[in-house]
């Protein structure tokens, strides 16, 4: 069967799972990246545009200042507007990134009366953004300076959290990430929800569009026991890369904890999903493991249905799982449907409310 996920309409789960990408701590940073820069250039309009490896950008955060008047008095109104999936960017938009990737150095491009400007951002070696601001003048050596400088700050602290929210081991998210993260990824998933709710012509987005599982090494203390930590943790490297590579990269992967790992994808059904975990399964299965052979994985996997609350998503996933083991592992089994068989007996939890 082939993979039914596709990329082909728009806009896609996919490309909105992709945005997801950059759920972190990081976003209060790019908030304040924004935030400082607009009143030191005198802008009242600035924007971050957040890459993927390849690029192609994820997401926008937008900023702006307007001066509002009321009773006679003037005060200046913050706003932050992220957009999470990027659909459309203008022409001149597009040319100006390709020639700060080209040039590898921030460039204008007129806009009419006025020129719209962007700064590469970089963090580890690699393009993670771009700044862009417009106004009807160029840059002055002392702006750029400044420009330059806040960038590196931003690119340090944002190395700094990246690091502390990943594994040493596996360079894969970790469970603090996840933790902390899930109200906001749920929050957005609720969004998109109620968004089709009053848009159905606009859906992007049903309660089994998104998927999450736990995936568990099978006896994976026996192989620290037998072998050696140093070889338990070349598989958890080479179980990570294989997992990854069966994974898009629109897909989200963590370490959960010592051999769990946690996978959040976007699939059209439940086909689709158990597909996807199915070749994450496989992968490994056929994978010949230096000195060990072969290693196998058991999972257990819930539709991430964002009325309902992340944690009993978690807990839906991790009782699938633990049947998954019981029945003989190297296996994966998806929650709603063992508790059709009458395998497990749902247990009713709290539910998020949108309005």
């Amino acid at each position: 069967m082939n993979d039914q996920r596709s990329d082909s309409g728009l806009p896609s789960i996919l490309k909105k799972l992709g945005a997801m990408t950059a759920i972190r701590d990081t976003f209060m940073v790019e908030q304040s990246l924004l935030r400082t820069l607009g009143p030191l250039l005198g802008i009242l309009e600035t924007s971050f545009y957040r890459v993927d490896d390849n690029a192609n950008i994820l997401r926008a955060v937008h900023h702006s200042r307007k001066v509002v008047e009321e009773r006679g008095s003037k005060r200046i109104v913050d706003n932050i507007e992220e957009v999470t999936n990027v659909q459309h960017v203008s022409t001149e938009l597009n040319n100006l990134f390709e020639s700060v990737r080209l040039l590898d150095k921030s460039c204008s491009r007129k806009i009419g009366f006025e020129l719209l400007t962007c700064y590469p951002i970089y963090g580890d070696h690699q393009l993670l953004g771009y700044f862009v601001f417009q106004r009807d003048r160029e840059t002055t050596p002392v702006e750029d300076a400044i420009i330059h400088g806040v960038l590196e700050v931003f690119t340090n602290y944002f190395a700094l959290l990246d690091s502390s929210q990943r594994d040493q081991l596996t360079g894969l998210f970790n469970r603090y990430s996840l933790e902390s993260n899930l109200d906001r990824l749920w929050s957005m998933l609720s969004a998109n929800k109620q968004s089709s709710d009053q848009e159905p012509d606009l859906a992007i987005n049903d309660p089994g569009s998104y998927w999450l599982c736990i995936l568990d090494v099978d006896h994976f203390k026996k192989i620290n026991d037998s072998y050696g930590h140093m070889i338990g943790d070349e598989v958890l490297i080479m179980v990570t890369r294989l997992l990854q590579s069966a994974l898009r990269k629109s897909d989200l992967l963590y370490r959960f904890g010592g051999e769990e790992f946690v996978a959040i994808i976007a699939a059209n059904d439940l086909e689709s999903a158990t597909e996807v975990f199915e070749r994450c399964r496989t992968r490994i299965e056929e994978f010949d493991f230096p000195q060990l052979g072969h290693v196998t994985i058991s999972g257990g996997f819930s539709s991430a249905d964002p009325l309902v609350l992340p944690q009993e998503i978690m807990h839906r996933a991790d009782s699938a799982l633990y049947a998954a083991k019981d029945a003989g592992r190297n296996r994966i089994f998806h929650y709603g449907s063992l508790v059709e068989q009458g395998i497990l007996q749902e247990i009713e939890t709290g539910s998020i409310d949108l309005f």
